[in-house]
């Protein structure tokens, strides 16, 4: 049977205190409760001796219904030369109404002198008194020894006396901190490897990523013999982070026969890393082990036409076990194999076309020699496909646009477009403003069609990039634009090329619109307008 390892979710503590991290009291709610079905066993509320947010989360956190993860709150050892039945942040601990406070206390001798400027014994005093009064309270006690490792490293016996007093004063675990992120994985071993032989109380780790080595410590501390791994989803954190959980747990468990969650919640995993990227508002790296967009792509044509035969050739672990699945990428460097994957995900029948696939992966070389990327534009890329193989209807063409764009003083810029198209052989004019000339034309583009696919309107731009392509050129160069569309089932993404950022976003806009509106139904405009006046049913 799998030994068991317990997780420790900071994401809503440590991982706040990451630049450009900023949860409110719903987001922290929110990822609380997709934290708790991922399976982890305590969720990290934040320091409600610190602010009012945190106050309040917990005490909405109570509404929350968890039914496998323990909140609990963080704070400190008490003050020096202070009693602790009347330390504050303490007593914030106790009034916050969890059932588990996790309190740091100093574990370096150099930071006991320079940081809190008391004695090594009053050091000790401050750790035992704070544990005894939180379990004299009915708490379940975490306590988090800051700057064990350095501590260690510089003066071992009295690193080990702090955790020591811990143990005396009923702490339920003692977790290892390596708090500036330094330590490196054999270190890390021998040491917790010693802390084991010393203590009774079962031992956690608490890695910093500062030199990118935060889940490898934390996978030699629990083969050291930890039971408890603190970290954060997506590895948010101060400075260079905390270690990512989302990297953490498949590598205990997939890796290393652990058992941290059930398989059904390991599926979750990419969908939870995603989700609080979202939350967050922080783009997510796609090429992120595990759950980045990129941990399962392949581009090299070598590679797709291997794993076309068994994909163990190319991926060290099932995409599925993780919630993540294989993608193919098609680009220059693609070959026909990439492209007969592509085409049976759309169910395109390119077996015998071999002459004609090899003049789609000339197009595509060809068009990326220009510019254009189809590893980020999978939308434009499968239109490409389609209109190679008549399986797309030509909905609508373009015949005109203009925009106007206008700033009179003190007002703000002002963008308009007007379009003009024909939606099934009928002639549309269309004008709609917008915070910008691609919104404006988006809102245009939209309107001429909702008439006709009332669904669009449930379609809206969630992202746009622009990149220059040839620096070189100064204000003549090529740009390429990626949009990213999002309707209330899926996300897709579009690329347009141009000397110029309007004509490039344009054609962006343009794929984007017709691949929203691919298997979408047509009515006629009369119907949809009787409709809206709730004359018939649609």
């Amino acid at each position: 049977m799998a030994t068991p390892v317990i997780i420790f979710d900071t994401t809503l503590r440590d991982g706040t205190q990451g630049e450009g991290i900023s949860l409110s009291v719903e987001d922290k709610l929110k990822i609380a409760q997709k934290l708790d079905r991922l399976g982890v066993h305590y969720i990290e509320g934040g320091w409600p001796g610190s602010n009012g947010k945190d106050i309040e989360f917990f005490h909405r956190s109570k509404e929350l219904n968890l039914t496998h993860a323990k909140v609990t709150a963080f704070g400190s050892t008490r003050r020096k030369d202070s009693k602790a039945e009347t330390d504050p942040n303490l007593n914030r601990l106790v009034e916050s109404g969890v059932s588990v406070a996790t309190i740091f206390g100093k574990s370096w001798d150099f930071h006991v002198h320079t940081a809190i400027q008391t004695s090594l014994e009053e050091n000790l005093n401050m750790i035992y008194d704070s544990v005894r009064y939180l379990k004299s309270q009915g708490l379940e006690v975490i306590y988090d020894a800051e700057h064990f490792f350095d501590g260690f490293k510089n003066n071992p016996e009295y690193a080990l006396a702090t955790i020591q007093k811990a143990e005396a004063a009923g702490a339920d675990w003692v977790v290892l901190c390596d708090t500036n992120g330094g330590s490196l994985p054999g270190e890390v071993s021998d040491i917790v490897k010693t802390v084991c032989s010393k203590l009774k109380t079962p031992v956690g780790i608490h890695a910093h990523n500062d030199c990118e080595l935060a889940v490898a410590n934390s996978l030699a501390a629990v083969q050291a013999g930890a039971r408890q791994v603190q970290g954060t989803i997506n590895g948010f954190g101060e400075r260079c982070g905390n270690a990512n959980l989302c990297s953490v747990i498949p590598n205990l468990q997939l890796k290393l026969d652990y058992n941290c969650v059930s398989e059904q919640q390991l599926q979750s995993l990419t969908s939870v890393a995603r989700y609080v990227s979202e939350i967050a508002n922080v783009n997510m790296a796609v090429n992120q082990p595990f759950v980045g967009s990129a941990a399962f792509a392949h581009k090299g044509g070598i590679h797709v036409s291997a794993i076309m035969r068994h994909a163990k050739t190319y991926e060290h672990i099932v995409p599925e076990l993780v919630g993540n699945k294989q993608r193919v990428l098609v680009s220059e460097l693609a070959g026909q194999s990439n492209l007969l994957v592509k085409a049976q995900e759309l169910n395109l029948d390119m077996s015998n076309e071999t002459n004609q696939t090899k003049q789609i992966i000339e197009k595509i070389k060809e068009l990326e020699h220009q510019g254009y990327q189809f590893e980020g534009a999978d939308a434009s890329l499968e239109l490409l496909l389609r209109r190679a193989f008549g399986d797309i209807e030509d909905i609508f063409t373009m015949e005109s646009f203009k925009l106007i764009v206008a700033k009179s003083p003190g007002d703000s810029v002002v963008s308009e477009a007007i379009v003009k198209m024909k939606v099934h052989g009928e002639t549309v004019y269309t004008a709609a403003e917008g915070n910008g000339p691609v919104n404006a034309l988006d809102n245009a583009l939209r309107k001429a069609l909702v008439q006709f696919y009332p669904d669009i309107r449930d379609m809206h731009l969630s992202d746009y990039k622009v990149r220059v392509i040839n620096e070189k050129d100064a204000t003549a160069a090529k740009v390429r634009v990626l949009i990213e569309s999002t309707d209330i089932n899926n996300t897709w993404s579009t690329v347009g090329v141009s000397e110029n950022i309007i004509e490039a976003s344009w054609e962006a806009l343009l794929d984007s619109i017709r691949y929203a509106l691919i298997g979408k139904t047509r009515i006629e405009p009369q119907a949809d307008r009787q409709a809206q006046l709730g004359l018939v049913n649609h």
